[in-house]
């Protein structure tokens, strides 16, 4: 009995399975030929929570995801949100992260199978002196071509895998980033917002003290008159007026230079904002943890991005590592070809074929091993930058923390400077009104009281610089969601 002809599909499966078999088995025989990755490397140690002194079974007060509101300014609130709205620096760390996450797409893509249909046709004339016979030769055809095509690419040795998780690391450090860049910018207003309160507050005081000394230059020209004080004590209560106006318009230029630096924050034109006059008053501190646990790091956003970066460069050396070993491509098509449109669809003009394909590295003149050296190289790097933004971490919320308690032992001692003064000027004005003093003795002491409100002032800004400082610190309430990149780019 005939064997009957297999058909076109199945002869060739059969011609697919064969040819993985002769690759498999072709790897297998020049696997111990082929180039040597030399001797294993051992990265850098990645730092620990405990060795940064971090208290691993304490849990820092969380930050809410608006940590800004705690604060408590309407104004301040707005603002926020329109710099995360429209500044074009987060812009960009947000077009940074779109691009990464379609490279990581465009790797994941040319890792599955790779399907291609083609339609060609053309009209040549073929040279009578060439190597195409007659009757070809000398004439001029139409050809045509209809052919699908399938190559792939097994992931044998890890290589691919490698490389679509280097480039999803990558993804998710920009995700990070974009995070850490808005966590700034929040803390970047906030603060600049707290500086214009400041120097309005500033401002506030020295309009006293301006009128303060138009009433001392009027009571020393009195006083002169009388015969009580000479020429030098006028020219000096003269000459303090116009420095008192001249502090003033300095701080009136730092304050309209605040407003249009917060306009810009928030992606406004400069002279946006030219009536903000916010108010130190009006900002209410928040809480303090007294000390920090092992979950800042996983808070921080900046961390996690170096920690990522660590995750991508030691699966780019997994990649490179993965070079020395075969690479097989197996690639297979089917379709029309003929000369002569009019026979193209005919049974006759089918073509198909597999082409299996081996690559072994055996002497490459060390090639491989300096791309596998540089790739380690990059690994430790990556790991010196994430010990280097961890230490940065604990350092900046420790410091923190720690300035907020000093400012806090600093402003009980405020009250009290400011409680003596107030109290001495209000001895000197009972004395003035019962006619045993005279007014000078109570614009001196005035003078001390304005002189405590200032240094008041700077304390309680700083109070509140300090706090934004360690809320940015402490992650700007921003949850780790970058293990998830993948699914929801998909």
């Amino acid at each position: 009995m005939t064997t009957p002809t297999p058909l076109p599909s199945t002869r060739l499966a059969l011609v697919a399975h064969c040819a993985v078999s002769a690759l498999a088995l072709a790897a297998a025989v020049l696997l111990v030929g082929c180039a040597s990755p030399g001797a294993a490397h051992t990265p850098l140690t990645q730092t620990t929570p405990s060795a940064v002194g971090l208290n691993a079974a304490a849990t820092d007060t969380v930050t809410p995801t608006q940590w800004w509101t705690t604060l408590g300014d309407a104004q301040l609130n707005t603002l926020i949100d329109q710099a995360l709205q429209g500044n074009p620096s987060l812009a960009v760390s947000r077009a940074r992260l779109e691009q990464a996450v379609a490279l990581s797409q465009v790797r994941e893509a040319a890792n599955g199978p790779q399907a291609t249909l083609g339609v060609d046709a053309t009209r040549q004339r073929y040279t009578a002196n060439g190597l195409v016979p007659a009757p070809v030769a000398g004439n001029t055809y139409n050809s045509g071509t209809v052919q699908a095509s399938l190559s792939w690419a097994p992931n044998f040795f890890g290589q691919h895998a490698a490389e679509l998780q280097a480039a999803l690391g990558q993804a998710r450090a920009a995700q990070a980033d974009a995070a850490a860049a808005a966590n700034t910018l929040a803390a970047q207003v906030g603060r600049s917002y707290v500086a214009l309160a400041r120097l309005v507050a500033q401002r506030d005081v020295a309009m006293r003290a301006l009128e303060q000394r138009e009433e001392q230059r009027k009571l020393t020209q009195e006083r002169t008159a009388a015969g009580l004080d000479s020429q030098v004590e006028l020219t000096q209560a003269q000459g303090a007026v116009p420095d008192a106006r001249t502090q003033i318009e300095a701080l009136e230029e730092q304050i309209t230079l605040g407003r249009r630096q917060l306009a810009v924050l928030t992606g406004q034109a400069p002279d946006a904002l030219p009536q903000l006059t916010p108010q130190l008053t009006a900002l209410q501190p928040s809480a303090v943890p007294e000390v920090l646990g092992a979950d800042l790091l996983g808070r921080r956003p900046d961390v996690v991005a170096a920690r990522w970066r660590v995750e991508a460069a030691t699966q780019g050396v997994n990649s490179a590592r993965s070079e020395f070993y075969p690479n097989i491509n197996i690639g297979a098509f089917v379709g029309l070809n003929s000369l002569g449109l009019e026979k193209l669809f005919n049974g006759s003009s089918r073509q198909m074929g597999v082409t299996p394909a081996l690559r072994l590295p055996i002497f490459d003149g060390g090639r491989l091993r300096a791309q596998l050296g540089g790739r380690q190289a990059e690994l430790d790097a990556a790991i010196a930058q994430y010990n280097g933004a961890v230490l940065d971490a604990v350092k900046e919320a420790g410091d923190a923390v720690a300035s907020i308690q000093s400012l806090t032992r600093q402003q009980a001692l405020q009250d009290d400077a400011v409680a003596s003064a107030e109290k001495a000027y209000r001895f000197a004005q009972d004395r003035y009104r019962a006619g045993l003093g005279n007014y000078l003795v109570v614009l001196s002491t005035e003078s001390q009281v304005l002189a405590q409100r200032r240094l008041a002032v700077d304390l309680r800004a700083r109070q509140l610089d300090t706090r934004l400082v360690l809320m940015k610190a402490l992650g700007g309430g921003w949850t780790d969601d970058t293990a998830v990149l993948h699914t929801a780019a998909r």
